[in-house]
């Protein structure tokens, strides 16, 4: 396991007016290039840019910044606290197959990949169930709006 002092981006480490420094050239239309001590110029390249930019917003808001690779393990208490749930309900989606997992020793591990995927997978069907019932009530006739789209 990675530790988290090491994989920690603080806010309050990096003054202020140099977050909004930053944020406002990575702002400017076109792409950051670094220059390394020799004068060698590298284009960033998109995605490596725009995640840059967020982290950097996100770090002038005053939020620290983990950074986690995928295949991290989660311990089930880590990977519970994760999801929101308890750790016994983690552990019945591990024994019913619905987060993949191996054990170390005796001890469950998860893959942050795999946290992920159902994560994505839980709201996505959480989002259709709403879906389906805010039609079945429209549908009904149960749900009168009173937006007029003036407001």
């Amino acid at each position: 396991m990675l530790s988290t002092r090491q994989n920690r981006l603080d806010p309050s480490e990096i003054d202020r007016k140099v977050l909004d420094q930053l944020v406002a050239a990575l702002s400017q239309p076109g792409h950051a290039t670094l220059i390394d001590p020799v004068g060698q110029r590298t284009e960033l390249p998109e995605p490596v840019y725009q995640h840059l930019l967020r982290v950097l917003e996100m770090m002038r808001k005053g939020r620290a910044i983990i950074m986690l690779p995928e295949d991290e393990t989660f311990t089930t208490q880590a990977a519970a606290n994760y999801l929101g749930v308890s750790r016994q309900h983690l552990v019945d989606l591990l024994e019913r197959g619905e987060i993949p997992f191996h054990k170390v020793g005796s001890h469950r591990r998860v893959h942050f990949k795999d946290l992920l995927k159902y994560e994505k997978s839980r709201d996505h069907e959480r989002r259709s169930t709403l879906d389906r019932l805010a039609q079945q009530v429209e549908a009904a006739g149960k749900y009168e709006s009173h937006y007029t789209g003036n407001e």
